[in-house]
């Protein structure tokens, strides 16, 4: 039986872009090498190893930084060494890249899902779970990191018209599951919502409480240390956010940022750097148009208190 061809996912992309980004780089004066000569110099560096020289060619290269085929740590290793990294001065880029590789093809827990789990939100998921800090500017729904499992439950059945009820309460136990990074031994993720002052006055037929618990959630999650919450105010000015909601993950160490685009068919992502730092700018700005924290919190209190005396 063939072997199957590996499958992009955004861990690979982003280990092949980076790969690409180095490559550019390197060669005299960081001139950069093509992908010919990226090859021939990593295939003399693995003779003068001892090695043959011989896996190493351009169409391999290009595989790799597309993300259409696998490598191993060890030759992650090998090749920043080649562009002329330093283990010791670029740590970090070390141990960035050779985590990525080492976990590209990785199975999580939400695997245990089964088919509920669609490609491109496990692969955002696994992005969630890799990351140091997640920015998001959410217009129309709390953010699922700080949803209620009644709130989840309600918003997935409304927006994901296709699936069963079994399948809808399968995606709202992942959503919960999923806000396990906010506490994490390992270090919590830092997370910044901003949601519209909109988005407080939801209501569901279903159950008239639903949406007073759902405030408290917030008013509860904001006192974590790691947590910052905003509010966009009714009566804001003009901001980029106008345009649609977003979120900015970003990773420790030197990996750049992705940015997550969703919508009713799915997710998709924006990776190139030059294109992540639009919506990166554009999230400064939306920053800037909402209520200081303090003053989000007392907003998202006085109405989960109104919705307490109805």
């Amino acid at each position: 039986m063939p072997n199957a061809r590996p499958v992009p996912t955004v861990r690979r992309r982003r280990l092949g872009e980076a790969l690409r980004r180095f490559r550019s780089q390197a060669g005299p004066e960081g001139k950069g090498l093509t992908l010919e000569e990226a090859a021939d110099l990593l295939a003399r560096l693995d003779k003068e190893a001892g090695g043959d020289g011989g896996a190493w060619t351009s169409p391999k290269l290009s595989r790799i930084e597309t993300a259409k085929a696998h490598i191993r740590a060890a030759e992650v290793v090998h090749v920043l060494k080649a562009y002329g990294l330093s283990e010791k001065k670029d740590a970090e880029v070390f141990t960035a890249l050779e985590g990525l590789a080492k976990h590209a093809g990785q199975k999580g827990w939400w695997q245990t899902y089964g088919g509920v789990v669609a490609p491109a939100y496990a692969d955002y998921i696994s992005l969630e779970s890799d990351a140091e800090s997640i920015r998001i500017w959410s217009p129309q729904l709390i953010p699922g990191l700080l949803q209620t499992a009644a709130y989840a439950r309600e918003t997935i059945a409304v927006n994901a018209t296709t699936r069963t009820p079994q399948e809808v309460t399968a995606l709202a136990e992942v959503r919960m599951a999923r806000q396990a990074v906010l506490s994490r031994p390992e270090g919590p993720l830092k997370l910044w919502a901003i949601i519209h002052e909109g988005v407080l006055h939801q209501r569901f037929a279903t159950r008239t409480t639903l949406m007073r618990d759902q405030l408290r959630r917030l008013v509860e999650v904001a006192e974590l240390p790691n947590v910052t919450l905003q509010v966009m105010p009714l009566d804001a000015r003009p901001h980029p956010g106008t345009t649609g909601g977003f979120s900015l993950v970003g990773f420790p160490g030197p990996m750049p940022d992705v940015v997550l685009l969703e919508n009713l068919i799915g997710a998709s992502y924006v990776e190139a750097v030059g294109e992540v730092e639009v919506f990166a700018d554009a999230f400064e700005r939306v920053v800037a148009s909402a209520l200081p924290s303090d003053d989000s919190l007392a907003l998202i209190t006085r109405r989960m208190e109104e919705g307490i005396r109805t």
